[in-house]
């Protein structure tokens, strides 16, 4: 007799199709090598199983598997399939090739020694009964549970996600343990240490048995494993128990889940627990006897689930042995399903964070278009330091900003929310940008010294087209103009944020309208495969071939723009996250813009009024002028009251009439509720109702007041 090398085999009947990885789910044959007849092999040698025919004789030297196609006799006609070959083995005309060698993929390994627990009659020699022809074997050694139990573990401890490995469980027991299997789970599952109010109630979260039907694809299963005359009670397990099962208090359920062992059916706490657990009609999923083991889900904390293995009546009852591997199976699902549910939490609170750290929308300021992309390094990176941003500020202007903290961690995302943070505030007091490059570096020294960051700040003002960059250690800017020219703009790199003891130089250069800006972080132009100058070749050379497809008249459209941009990315080009920010200058017409200096006299706001007057007649706005008036005379009002330097009135054009006033008083005025005795206090009230919106910006000579009104 040939000694056996234990292999693992895949715990499904399926028969393996081109180009199927043998360890999906299905699962796949084991397929063995032929091997020559060797004589009677010491105990501990390994070797190959040998490969039967269909007929049951073993393929030894000299015979080869039949190459030809033919109908195969069924059982019953004085052939039957092979009962110590493989346990998954099919016979061997069902597949041409078969007698070509091919590789045991790893999965469930087999249960050496049935041929010896086998009589010639097909009778298992230690109890007596008849074994159906086919039907896995079942484990008679401490041996074969062992390398069961090792095998199993290793494909259930193959999952990341909760789903992944409920799906190695079953497929590691069905057929190889049982015949059936029912995992409920908690629901909710609990996390960590937190303590789960109400009741517990478990939810079926899969079952799995072995197929009676034809399968989906289309291919036979082997005769041993074609429909039985009868009907059988595990044909449609989900049909036969609830989705659902509230755990009562002090009940059997409850009893036998504290009890944290794996139990019989047939034991008294059993008996009662399982209707509770399956519902009406479940008990007909039970076998009688020892056909069933109902095993707690136990996890770091506490239990979160049962899994229940079943046998059909016709195979051999379990063992008291096999409540052990029951057990072993159980606790490593268990703490797997903990783990899974851990990291799934840790996924979501990262989400959460770059999420809320990255500006949800991004606004909508006069004379530019915006678009924004973000992409994470891969799934198990998903939180990094770069970030972007789109500050408004006063006369329209407009900031972009974008950086990139070093480094993939929460620490890193943490950082960069803190320098965003910073870099809004700065804005809003309208620092030139290389102060505001100065005091975030500032900001980086206080958090630490190992605190390191790349950044660039620009303000595009629509009005002068013209933008003010300054740098520090950032990938320079592409600006792709109207025409389809793409040209890196030279702008001073600087040191990044965070060294400390360096000047940040600013640079201000035109910024034609029709053309696009692009700001980004270095994860779109460098990886482990290209340079960082090599990425920003191929970046502009990508623009310039988008804008030629839209001709030379018509930028391409902004979101589709930096959709191709993102196309350049190769597979091994995500090495580092992505930030991406694209601006669209379409600027402020001069004959849009109307602009004056009133001194802070007394005759102020009525000139401004007759000024406001014309150019709102200049620009076919009549309908506007009685509300127009009335708010810029008390705005100007409030401003000459209180300025001892001229006051500036300018009107802008667009899809919105803006009016802003600026003087050099910080204070911002602030929105009060007058008496009825007060004579003064209501000019903001009656800008507050008849504005479509308004606001005041602090700048660092003074302030400015705005409003906006709807055009017709």
């Amino acid at each position: 007799m040939d000694a056996t090398r234990v292999t693992e085999q895949p715990t499904s009947f399926e028969r393996p199709q081109p180009g199927v990885d043998p360890a999906e789910s299905r699962g796949a044959l084991l397929r063995t090598q032929q091997q020559p007849q060797k004589p009677p092999a010491q105990l501990g040698d390994p070797a190959l199983p040998v490969q039967a025919r269909a007929d049951g004789t073993p393929s030894g030297p000299g015979t080869a598997p039949p190459c030809g196609k033919g109908k195969e006799p069924a059982l019953g006609q004085g052939k039957e399939p092979p009962v110590n070959g493989p346990e998954h083995a099919q016979p061997a005309g069902t597949e041409p090739d078969s007698h070509r060698p091919r590789p045991a993929p790893e999965g469930i390994p087999a249960q050496p020694g049935a041929e010896q627990e086998r009589s010639p009659g097909g009778q298992e020699r230690r109890t007596g009964q008849a074994l159906p022809p086919g039907r896995p074997m079942p484990m008679r050694r401490d041996g074969d549970r062992l390398r069961f139990v090792g095998a199993a573990t290793r494909r259930i401890a193959r999952g990341l996600d909760l789903d992944e490995i409920v799906m190695g469980l079953c497929r590691a027991t069905v057929p190889t343990f049982s015949d059936a299997i029912l995992v409920y789970l908690r629901e909710p599952l609990p996390v960590g240490d937190e303590r789960p109010s109400g009741p517990v109630v478990l939810r079926l979260r899969r079952t799995d048995r072995i197929p009676a039907e034809r399968d989906t694809d289309g291919v036979l299963l082997p005769p041993a494993f074609e429909p039985e005359p009868e009907p059988s009670v595990l044909s449609d397990l989900s049909a036969l128990t609830t989705e659902l099962c509230e755990v009562r208090p002090g009940g059997a359920l409850n009893e036998v889940l504290r009890g944290v062992r794996p139990v019989f059916a047939d034991a008294p706490a059993a008996r009662d627990a399982l209707p509770e657990l399956l519902g009406e009609g479940g008990e007909a999923v039970v076998p009688g006897e020892r056909h069933a083991i109902l095993a707690p889900l136990r996890g770091r904390r506490r239990v979160i689930g049962a899994a229940l293995f079943l046998r059909r009546p016709d195979r051999l009852a379990f063992e008291a042995d096999d409540l052990l591997v029951a057990a072993q199976l159980a606790t490593h699902s268990a703490l797997g399903i903990d783990k899974a549910v851990l990291y799934g939490r840790e996924a979501y609170i990262a989400d959460e964070l770059q999420r809320t750290m990255l500006p949800e929308t991004l606004p909508r300021p006069t004379g530019v278009r915006l678009a924004s992309r973000y992409l994470p390094a891969a799934e198990t990176a998903r939180v990094g330091g770069d970030w972007y941003d789109a500050i408004p500020l006063p006369g329209s202007r407009v900031a972009l900003v974008v950086g990139d903290v070093m480094g993939h961690s929460m620490t890193s995302a943490a950082i960069m929310g803190q320098l965003r943070t910073t870099a809004q505030t700065l804005a809003g007091l309208d620092l030139p940008p290389q102060e505001v490059l100065h005091h975030l570096d500032e900001q980086a020294q206080r958090l630490g010294t190992d605190r390191m960051a790349t950044c660039l700040y620009a303000v595009y003002d629509p009005v002068t087209h013209r933008i003010t960059i300054a740098n520090a250690g950032h990938p320079p800017p592409v600006l792709l103009h109207l025409g389809g020219h793409a040209e890196v703009l030279r702008v001073p790199s600087g040191a990044p944020i965070g060294v400390g003891g360096v000047d940040f130089e600013a640079v201000e250069l035109e910024a034609p309208a029709g053309g696009t800006l692009l700001l980004y972080t270095d994860g779109l132009v460098e990886s482990r495969l290209r340079d960082v100058w090599t990425g920003i070749e191929q970046l502009r050379e990508k623009l310039a071939a988008t804008a030629r497809l839209t001709g030379p008249d018509h930028p391409p459209p902004l979101e589709a723009l930096c959709d191709e941009v993102l196309d350049m990315l190769g597979p091994g080009d995500r090495d580092d996250d992505i930030a991406l920010l694209a601006a669209r200058f379409d600027g402020i017409a001069p004959s849009d813009v109307a602009y004056w200096t009133l001194e802070p006299e007394d005759s102020a706001p009525g000139q401004a009024r007759r000024l406001a007057r014309r150019a709102l007649a200049r620009w076919d706005l009549e309908e506007l002028t009685d509300s127009v008036e009335l708010l810029v005379s008390e705005v100007v009002t409030n401003a000459v009251r209180y300025a001892s330097r001229p006051v500036t009135l300018r009107l802008l054009r667009t899809d919105v009439l803006r009016c802003e006033v600026g003087d050099d008083v910080p204070q911002l005025p602030r929105l009060r509720q007058a008496r009825a005795t007060d004579e003064g206090g209501r000019g903001l009230y009656l800008v507050n109702r008849l504005a479509r919106r308004w606001g005041a910006t602090r700048l660092s000579t003074g302030k400015v007041v705005w409003f906006e009104l709807n055009r017709g």
